[in-house]
């Protein structure tokens, strides 16, 4: 078995863009290229033949190797195969970036081990640095923020789309930045300052970019939220033509009160694969069922024909009082279903800090009522919370609250089954898992989930768990990283971590390593 540690920067990542169906049945499979597999948010890689329930075991399947890495891996690692990198012939590449603002290329297959290609941001000696937060009261994210946001990948124009949070002296800067697939080097006239007014509202480089990047139609989307809440803030959404990098349009959640963040625990913003956006934000101001334009509390539709604009929303019953306690709506992301049966076959389904999930209509979402949500089901379904993101397969919903067990939803006639059909055997503590799936098409699928152990804010702590679910029954644990004894211990967990399954591996990204696993004798 090989064990590489290897040290390396990676500035641009490949997102996998879908048009039209938001699954990935009958597409070839070109890579994991955008947050959770697709933009509709599934999580689900439906052409992976090598792992099944009858071979992830710990006889047959554990860690191979790790690459070292310089820092925090918040974002999902990303993967494109066959790619010609310069002057070292073609590789699956695995793609990874850091709180240290660093993107690393790595062989995707251990093959090389030293880093394909590797680009920071930052350059101390000229003053340059990421954001420290040692000093900060904020214990969100420690010691540094750098890139945060899981990058979106373009494999036919061989870019990676990243944003960077550097630091000069006293001054916050954020970059996008489109970044060569083969080698790292700076592409389409990039980088661009982040840097706009809208609604006499100014963006304020000190957010953090934390959801993962949107690629739709041509144009790349980022979206911010703030860093334990310092006051005022706001929302944003922007757009930048993914031809030129040259911005197209903006939204403020909230132009006439406040906050209104958008986080979703780093899940990226959702689209059926039309001209729309999906995504909720936190808590805030809310006015939109009087006329007004702050959008806080919401699940939105924003409509990208001629700029981007609220063209639906739905906001709960007792958004006020949500607001009053930090019970953000926007703890998570928003998952967008495939065609259903029934009175509402398109629909997205998300979560929140109460422990609610929400089935909605996306042709309508029903708004704000005071007496009752106007949606398609509304179910309390764990104690603790939803910081995480739900996962799609074959006509079932997985998801995974905080202190609680992942567990399986049947999908009939629109609704959600009010009770799981199964659950893991696993108890995750805070802030939960959102799992990713693996399968042959509708055949031999794995839910897959990383523990942290309730490191908040993910700096030292235990390895984190990678386990291994029948996605028939989740009730069925197929494999855990801790059941080889040491072989198989990942680096320390990172919150909000999504495992990347791919050509017969699985990569986890930790606090300094980034985990590959596999069949030990295939």
């Amino acid at each position: 078995m090989r064990h590489i540690i290897l040290r390396i920067h990676v500035a641009a990542l490949w997102m996998f863009v879908f048009t039209g169906t938001p699954s990935l049945l009958g597409q070839s499979f070109r890579g994991v290229l955008t947050w959770h597999n697709d933009k509709a948010r599934t999580g689900q890689n439906n052409n992976e033949t090598t792992l099944t329930p009858l071979t992830v075991n710990s006889l047959q399947f554990g860690k191979l190797f790790s690459y070292a890495v310089d820092g925090q891996i918040y974002a999902q690692p990303l993967y494109v195969p066959n790619v010609n990198i310069a002057g070292k012939g073609t590789h699956n590449v695995v793609y990874v970036v850091t709180e240290h603002d660093s993107v690393y290329a790595f062989d995707a297959d251990g093959i090389v081990s030293t880093p394909l290609w590797h680009v920071s941001f930052i350059n101390p000696t000229h003053g340059i640095r990421t954001i420290s937060t040692v000093n900060s009261k904020c214990t969100s994210m420690k010691p540094e923020v750098g890139i945060t946001g899981t990058p979106v990948i373009d494999v036919m124009a061989g870019v990676l789309y990243v944003v960077a949070e550097t630091q000069n002296k006293t001054t916050v800067v954020q970059r996008l930045h489109a970044l060569n697939l083969s080698s790292g080097t700076e592409a389409l006239g990039g980088p661009v300052v982040l840097n706009t007014v809208v609604s006499g509202v100014a963006f304020d480089p000190t957010l953090l970019q934390r959801p993962g990047l949107l690629l739709l139609n041509g144009v790349v989307y980022l979206s911010h939220a703030s860093l334990c809440d310092p006051h005022p803030y706001h929302g944003w959404v922007l757009g930048y033509n993914a031809q030129n990098l040259q911005l197209e349009s903006a939204f403020v959640t909230t132009p006439t009160g406040e906050k209104g963040g958008i986080w979703q625990s780093g899940a990226g913003l959702a689209s059926d694969g039309g001209n729309d956006i999906f995504f909720m934000d936190g808590d805030g101001t809310f006015d939109a069922s009087t006329g007004g334009s702050d959008y806080a509390m919401s699940m939105v539709r924003l409509s990208t024909s001629g700029g981007l604009a609220v063209a639906d929303y739905f906001s709960p019953v007792n958004e006020g009082k949500l607001s009053q306690v930090d019970k953000d709506l926007g703890s998570g992301g928003v998952l967008v279903l495939p065609p259903q049966s029934g009175s509402h076959p398109n629909e997205i389904i998300g979560g929140d800090k109460e422990g609610k999930i929400f089935v909605v209509d996306r042709d309508n979402m029903g708004k704000f009522n005071s007496e009752k949500n106007q949606i398609v089901q509304t179910l309390k379904t764990t104690a603790g919370s939803y910081y995480s993101s739900p996962a799609y397969w074959q006509q079932n919903v997985y998801y995974s609250g905080s202190y609680d067990y992942l567990s399986m939803y049947s999908l009939t006639n629109s609704k959600l089954s009010t009770v799981p059909v199964s659950q893991s055997p696993t108890k995750f503590s805070f802030p939960g898992s959102t799992p990713s799936i693996s399968a042959d098409g509708s055949a031999n699928g794995i839910v897959w989930a990383i523990e942290t152990a309730g490191e908040k804010n993910t700096q030292g702590g235990p390895p984190a768990t990678l386990h291994a679910y029948d996605a028939t029954d989740v009730s069925t644990e197929l494999y855990n990283s801790n059941q080889a004894g040491k072989r198989d211990l990942p680096g320390p967990g990172v919150k909000f971590s999504v495992p990347t399954i791919a050509n017969g591996k699985v990569y986890i990204g930790t606090q300094g390593e980034i985990d590959v696993y596999g069949l030990l004798n295939p």
